[in-house]
């Protein structure tokens, strides 16, 4: 399997800059598991393809603000970093920009002093780990001198930082969103709970390891950077309930879905507990949990393809991603959403 293979072509117009005012009012492509058949809707009219006695998982992760600009204390130079993996004692892995001006030992300010930074030592990919030193909560000095680590794709500034979180964000530490739960409202939400289907949260802190291209040929060769998940006990139960009582699990996003077949058993059973997880879906994979996907459309030749290719096949995901740049559909991060189901 080539990487190759899940490559599309995309019109640079058709990558969303900008979130939409009204985050439901986007369109939904469905892509039928069944036949492979597709449909054109909007996504508040996801409430029509669920039952009761379903139930929906999301991934509750809170993006952090997690892209900083600082000065090298020595020479003044600009340097920015990327907070994406917090390690022990206030230190943190990072992505630093020059890495070349970012040799151990070097110290970096930023805004004014209130937080500093030395360089310790340089870890997997060039990735740097930083020892942070500061007084007072470091969370509330992230909010005022973060900004939201948006992807590469996106050159416009975000308005209001809040949009790239979904509405039910709580546990904080990802370094980028789970873009399928942004076309919720809490409002959408409620008329789903009020259909009788049931709302399970997991936790998946999302790396930078989903923006990545795969840089091998041959599929099977690229490895997953791991992020950490959090399964527990009560969402466990209330999940297998659904699947024990002939429901069905759909997952809110790749990183819901990672998460569900991670700690899942050959068995099906969803285990409770906590983890690192590295796990990689392509064509071929058997999936333990879940049962359909609300997912965003994305990037090509991406893990991400891969994982939607693996559930709904290659050649009908490849159709409807033709189809919705035929249809002009909005991509990416904050773009149209899409239920393979």
């Amino acid at each position: 399997m080539k990487t190759s293979d899940f490559y599309y072509d995309l019109p640079k117009e058709l990558i969303a800059q900008d979130p939409l005012e009204d985050r439901s009012s986007s369109r939904l492509l469905h892509l039928s598991m069944k036949d492979g058949s597709m449909e054109h809707r909007h996504f508040t009219d996801i409430l029509d393809y669920l039952n009761e006695g379903d139930c929906l998982v999301i991934n509750d992760t809170r993006v952090i603000p997690a892209r900083l600009y600082g000065h090298k204390e020595e020479t003044g130079a600009l340097i920015e970093i990327l907070l994406l993996k917090r390690r022990e004692n206030d230190i943190w892995e990072c992505l630093v920009k020059p890495g070349k001006k970012a040799r151990p030992g070097a110290k970096i300010t930023f805004g004014d002093g209130i937080l500093k930074g030395e360089i310790i030592d340089v870890v997997d990919e060039g990735n740097r780990l930083i020892q942070f030193h500061y007084d007072g909560i470091f969370e509330e000095i992230l909010d005022q001198l973060g900004e939201m680590p948006l992807p590469p794709y996106i050159t416009h500034k975000l308005k209001d930082k809040n949009r790239y979180q979904t509405v039910y964000a709580k546990n904080d530490g990802s370094a980028a969103a789970p873009t399928a739960g942004l076309h919720f409202t809490k409002e959408l939400l409620e008329q789903v709970k009020a259909k009788g289907v049931k709302i399970a949260h997991v936790t998946l802190h999302v790396g930078l390891g989903t923006f990545r291209p795969v840089k091998v040929d041959d599929v099977e060769q690229h490895h997953m950077h791991s992020e950490f998940y959090m399964v527990e006990e009560d969402q466990a139960k209330l999940i297998n309930d659904t699947k024990k009582a002939g429901g069905r699990v759909i997952s809110v996003g790749t990183t819901s879905c990672r998460t569900l077949e991670s700690a899942t058993g050959e068995d099906g059973i969803l285990l409770a507990g906590s983890g690192w997880t590295e796990i990689f879906i392509y064509p071929g994979y058997r999936f333990k949990m879940i049962d359909g996907l609300i997912t965003n459309f994305h990037l090509p030749e991406s893990t991400l393809m891969m994982l939607v290719s693996a559930l709904a096949g290659k050649e009908n995901i490849m159709a409807a991603y033709e189809e919705a740049v035929r249809q002009k559909y909005r991509f990416f991060s904050f773009g149209d959403a899409m239920l393979i189901l």
